[in-house]
């Protein structure tokens, strides 16, 4: 089986690349970012096509905000990259979305089958939570540009398969009417052997909380902080990623000294971080499987988190608590029972560990997609 991976950046796609590349299936990996830096996460020479100076522009932009959002530019430069280096002889073309529009008819032209990745719930969706929510602050919600949602809508039709996370996010694409066959489901992996549980005979106060992940709306950050108000300064909140800009305008005013913004940490940092933390907290109104989850348990850590996070990996009272979206209150009398229960903490983190070790590594990730793969050529 060949099989091209085309993706616009990193997320996951490095490591489904790394695993097909070991079981001799991966043809090219097509990306932004730069050869090196690919081989440097990776630790293995793969083939690669890359176009760095898409993930400059972006880059810079992130950064400094110069110019227009490039986001959609982007998307359609990479996707007609990508669409003049699929190989002539293709079995599978793996194409991230909103990047791979124009790759789709190539590929399967060339006999390929087309499965779009996407990390989170169907965009149209995504965009109406996150546009209700932004209204309850009196704000508008522009992240997403019209014509990338254009562009998903038409790769989800035209794709012979789109694959996601869990069975949450599916569920977000069969209620527009996307047909339950043409999802592949496969939750996503974690490196085990970086991730681990910390061995240490006390804990020491304040108590650590970690909520990892671009800090803004979409991820809970306002409730969290209201909860950690009331709190007291037995207990310490650090919020570690990027600052979203809307963010930073409306919500970093007047907060309670136990809130630290950490901003996004080296995988090494992050690593430690997890292994100083008491209890992870991440109560996203919208998402797909985030890593940073994974991470955590992984690290031992038990998880207050939304059902839309959870991935049914969290279980209620087992490994974790399960709160509802953009309510306070409820989170903080989750996270306060925890912080009062050191016994009951540390036997969720164990429970924790245990349930990425049933099935969560990258190299079942990635033998999961290979049978889905396998199964949409037999299907054919």
């Amino acid at each position: 089986m060949n099989i091209t991976v085309s993706v616009h950046g990193r997320w996951h796609a490095f490591e489904l690349a790394s695993v097909l590349n070991q079981k001799g299936k991966l043809v090219k990996l097509i990306t932004t970012y730069p050869k090196f830096g690919v081989r440097r996460i990776i630790g293995a020479k793969i083939p690669i096509a890359s176009k760095p100076i898409l993930e400059i522009r972006r880059r810079i932009y992130d950064r400094w905000k110069l110019g227009a959002k490039p986001d959609l530019t982007i998307a359609e430069s990479f996707g007609r990259f990508a669409a003049k280096l699929i190989p002539e002889e293709l079995d599978i073309f793996v194409g991230w979305s909103s990047a791979s529009l124009e790759a789709i008819p190539v590929a399967q032209r060339r006999g390929g089958k087309v499965v779009i990745e996407r990390g989170s719930t169907h965009i149209q969706h995504q965009t109406e939570v996150l546009s209700l929510a932004y209204e309850n602050f009196g704000l508008r919600y522009f992240e997403t540009q019209a014509g990338i949602i254009c562009r998903e809508v038409q790769e989800y039709e035209k794709a012979d398969a789109i694959a996601v996370p869990t069975n949450i996010v599916a569920g977000t694409f069969t209620d527009r009417g996307i047909p339950k066959e043409k999802i592949i489901v496969n939750p996503y992996g974690v490196n085990l052997s970086l991730f681990s549980p910390p061995r240490r005979n006390s804990f020491k106060k304040p108590l650590k909380i970690v909520c990892v992940g671009r800090v803004g709306i979409r991820k809970g950050a306002p409730w969290l902080i209201e909860a950690i108000r009331t709190m007291g300064t037995d207990v310490e909140c650090h919020f570690i990623g990027a600052i979203e800009d809307k963010f930073r305008e409306n919500f970093i005013q007047n907060l309670p000294d136990n809130v630290v913004f950490r901003g996004p940490l080296s995988m090494e940092v992050l690593i430690n971080e997890y292994r100083q933390a008491d209890l992870f907290c991440l109560p996203s109104l919208e998402e797909g499987f985030p890593l940073s989850l994974l991470q955590a348990m992984a690290s031992g850590l038990p998880s207050v988190v939304t059902e839309s996070v959870s991935g049914n990996l969290v279980k209620e009272h087992i490994n974790g608590l399960i709160v509802p979206a953009m309510n306070a209150e409820a989170l903080a009398a989750c996270l306060m029972q925890l912080a009062a229960e050191t016994d009951l903490r540390i036997e969720m983190g164990k429970n924790a560990r245990q349930a990425v070790e049933a099935g969560y590594t990258w190299s079942e990730y990635g033998d999961r997609a290979i049978a889905a793969y396998e199964n949409l050529l037999d299907v054919a």
